[in-house]
């Protein structure tokens, strides 16, 4: 049975850090994926965190009785800019040392970068992936990556071939259900193809942008390059959770103890509580249907 993980990211207006694990364990969850957070690894910027933090957080899951099940950093590891780019991987290696210390195995992220200029930003990824993929070896630690919207590689099975590239066994795939619609909308050729890769998902929905020819969102100007998509409760919008857990149990994900499925609802802050239950209940449901 894979770990099942809430993202505490709605209730980091309300509550402290320390605060967190507490909440996680009030909610039902077992575990927390740690995401960005200003107190302790911020989006983009240099982790913040010293051991005493890291141990005192350490201390509040196991006071509470929660596991970490991943670390999440967002980082400019792919940048096309040089200094951005090599700054991220000092960054990168704090972060590493943080996990270690936290006794977690996992760290989960995305490609960043750019798509428009995806062919440098690919290069970019490769340059930081050769300082930084021997320290994730020695450290025994897995990295796993979700080609993220507005990310150099947003197409899943482009994603995959990226991961193949760097050929290593410790660098493996994320699936977030809500960018399905992102990643090309073909979810069980993209969950084949990742297989064994596959060691975490996302789980929440998002409506499908594509359709009436483009015309669902309107963003102006005409013709400009944002991207849409939402975090939704299971069951709101567009994505076929039926198809995606089967995906899962096909490929052997659900029959494993070491994938994680997260709850990563965003857009019901007001709800919080009342959504991760639900999730928590809906994720059992999907994983063990």
């Amino acid at each position: 049975m894979p770990k099942i993980a809430l993202d505490p990211t709605p209730f980091h207006h309300d509550l402290s850090l320390l605060e967190f694990p507490r909440k996680v364990a009030d909610l039902g969850y077992d575990h927390l994926q740690l995401t960005p957070h200003r107190d302790f690894i911020p989006f983009h910027r240099h982790p913040k965190a010293d051991d005493d933090l890291v141990d005192a957080f350490a201390a509040a899951c196991r006071d509470a009785g929660v596991g970490i099940a991943s670390v999440l950093p967002v980082l400019r590891w792919s940048g096309p800019d040089r200094d951005a780019r090599e700054a991220a991987v000092t960054k990168w290696k704090r972060v590493i040392e943080i996990t270690k210390r936290l006794g977690v195995d996992t760290i989960n992220t995305e490609f960043s970068g750019r798509p428009e200029r995806a062919e440098e930003s690919e290069d970019a990824f490769y340059r930081s992936m050769e300082e930084l993929l021997p320290i994730i070896e020695a450290s025994d630690i897995r990295v796993l990556i979700d080609p993220h919207p507005d990310d150099f590689v947003e197409d899943g099975l482009e994603a995959l071939r990226v991961i193949r590239g760097l050929n290593s066994k410790q660098v493996g795939f994320v699936y977030v259900a809500c960018h399905t619609f992102h990643y090309g909308g073909n979810l069980d050729e993209i969950i084949d193809a990742a297989g064994d890769s596959l060691q975490l998902v996302h789980v929440a929905d998002a409506y499908d942008h594509r359709r009436s020819h483009g015309l669902r969102y309107i963003s102006n100007p005409p013709g400009n390059t944002a991207r849409v998509h939402q975090h939704l409760p299971v069951g709101q919008a567009d994505v076929d959770f039926d198809a995606f857990w089967a995906a899962l149990d096909r490929v052997g994900f659900t029959a494993r103890e070491d994938t994680v499925a997260v709850s990563s609802v965003f857009a019901e802050d007001e709800n919080a509580d009342e959504v991760s239950r639900f999730q928590l209940d809906a994720i059992r449901k999907g994983l063990t249907r």
